[in-house]
């Protein structure tokens, strides 16, 4: 099966950088530092250390991927020109002549063999999240520099897809290279439009312009990130002129940036936001009943989970929290994208029902809770989580919410130290994100890196399992929708939003390109002509 150059037109993106871009150049005035104001802190220079926004955001600067996703989201060549099927097992990928990494050494195949294999077989959790990506892959090797030839366990239709996940890394001498060294020693170097000039971990990432780029001259010739995770701080560096770009600009804001003369990008996100509950442990921190002694863990029975879903307003999160910059949700893509179902829609809440249910599952009286989420990471974070507990407070569920930054969140939710939090997830496709949140996890088959909750669901595994066996198209389609029926039907976690991106940006700024990913980069930022 040759390349197509098409996907679905809703699916995520992995990589912002448009060659119409670079063609563009030619007409714009010569630009100097590009400013950003960013919500998303780099934690690593380590590219395939975690699979956060965090750090593929910034990182995409630097590194490349083999295929990528336009605007429009359809697969289009990067570092490979094309790709084929050669059988259910084995496929070939054509990589780009010509290439250099920053460093002056040639790209070749065995760059390609190189990365593979250190996110398989070396990378270790907590780190390698991306292996879910690339665990199927029994082996790699390259005939030829500019070939690539990859054998999979078991069929893998979608693999072009998983590979614009995949930043490319420049094989060493000898080894692997470990996250340690690419923190603390040599410069990332990467294929990448910008080159590494600096980086305070926390606070800033400094770029300059790859002069011999293979997709032709940058825009910006120098770029810092700043990071300002302080929602209300990113607008008011962007309203005084300190920044030319912010990212993560909150709905309630927009209006007084467009009379400050700002203007405003959006998009959808194809992603969800939502709450997820630990449904393993037998006693959970910060859950009692109403005299404030430890219960046994609630959530371990769907029916209270079913009533909290029940008892959510999502109308109010979406209406006045997100002041119309989302839609409500009922499972982990917008309906209608592919592999989702058109019998799942978000009702308005129904508190007698959701309070008849839970005095069913035994809690008459309801109980007390401590909800946790990350401060300022997401649209609305800290405002969903009063907004939740006051529709809960309605069938007795007492709510005590609780946000912290996302470094502090993310640490403790991993330890266990949360009963119920709110959280976010984006990928490629709908299965990526059923494999990531809700099936079993199993180091093995590379799932469950976000199921924080340990929701395991046999039944649904082999739904899953199935349809993700099937090729691209409508019969693939079906049996995604149905495996998330059966498993939204479970209610593991309770999906509320699919917000949307808005970014502003300055007089300084000509054009900004929104893309679904919600990733903010220099590459989708040109210049205003004088």
């Amino acid at each position: 099966m040759k390349q197509k150059n098409r996907l679905h037109p809703f699916l995520l993106s992995a990589v912002l950088v448009s060659l119409a871009f670079c063609g563009a150049l030619s007409g714009q005035a010569q630009a100097q530092e590009l400013r950003v104001a960013t919500a998303y802190k780099l934690m690593t220079l380590d590219p395939h250390y975690a699979n956060l926004n965090e750090n593929t955001s910034l990182l995409s600067h630097i590194y490349e991927r083999l295929v990528y996703q336009d605007e429009q989201l359809n697969l289009k060549p990067g570092l490979a020109t094309s790709w084929e099927r050669l059988s259910d097992t084995q496929w070939r990928f054509r990589l780009r002549e010509n290439v250099r990494f920053q460093d002056g050494s040639p790209f070749t195949a065995n760059d390609v063999v190189y990365t593979i294999e250190r996110i398989r077989d070396f990378l270790k959790p907590p780190s390698g999240g991306f292996q879910s990506y690339v665990s199927g892959i029994k082996s790699v090797s390259a005939p030829d520099p500019l070939t690539v030839i990859i054998e999979t366990k078991t069929s893998a239709p979608t693999l072009p897809l998983a590979f614009s996940s995949i930043f490319i890394m420049p094989k060493p001498p000898v080894g692997f290279r470990t996250t340690e060294e690419l923190n603390a020693e040599t410069p990332p170097v990467g294929t990448g439009p910008y080159k590494f000039a600096g980086w305070s971990s926390g606070e800033t990432l400094k770029l300059a312009r790859n002069d011999d780029y293979w997709g032709g001259k940058p825009a910006w010739p120098t770029v810092t990130f700043r990071v300002i995770e302080s929602p209300a701080a990113r607008v008011a560096a962007l309203t005084t002129g300190e920044v030319d770009v912010a990212d993560a600009i909150p709905a309630r804001d927009v209006g007084a940036l467009k009379q400050r003369g700002a203007k405003i990008e959006s998009v959808g996100a194809a992603r969800v936001n939502f709450l997820q509950f630990d449904v393993a442990s037998e006693t959970l921190p910060g859950v009692t009943d109403k005299s404030g002694e430890p219960i046994a863990n609630p959530f371990r029975n769907p029916m209270v989970r079913k009533a909290l879903a029940m008892a959510t307003d999502r109308g109010i999160l979406t209406d006045k929290i997100l002041a119309g910059y989302g839609t409500p949700a009922s499972q982990l893509f917008p309906a209608g994208l592919p592999g989702t179902s058109a019998n799942l829609v978000a009702s308005p809440p129904k508190y007698d029902e959701a309070k008849a249910l839970l005095a069913k599952a035994g809690y008459p009286d309801g109980f007390n809770l401590v909800l946790a989420g990350p401060a300022g990471r997401y649209p609305g974070d800290g405002e969903t989580l009063q907004a939740v507990a006051q529709s809960w407070a309605r069938i007795g569920v007492t709510v005590r919410p609780i946000a912290a930054p996302f470094s502090v969140f993310n640490t403790k939710r991993a330890a266990g130290e949360y009963a119920v939090w709110y959280g976010g997830c984006s990928g490629e496709a709908v299965d990526i994100m059923l494999d990531a949140l809700l099936a079993s996890p199993d180091p093995e088959r590379g799932t469950g890196a976000l199921n924080y909750g340990n929701y395991r669901n046999e039944a649904f595994d082999k739904m899953l399992a199935r349809a993700e066996s099937i090729r691209e198209g409508p019969e693939r389609n079906r049996a995604l929708a149905d495996a998330t029926e059966f498993v939204m039907a479970d209610q593991p976690i309770i999906p509320l939003y699919h917000f949307h991106h808005i970014v502003g940006h300055g007089k300084r700024v000509g054009s900004y390109v929104m893309h679904p990913r919600g990733w903010t980069t220099a590459m989708q930022t040109l210049p205003a002509t004088e």
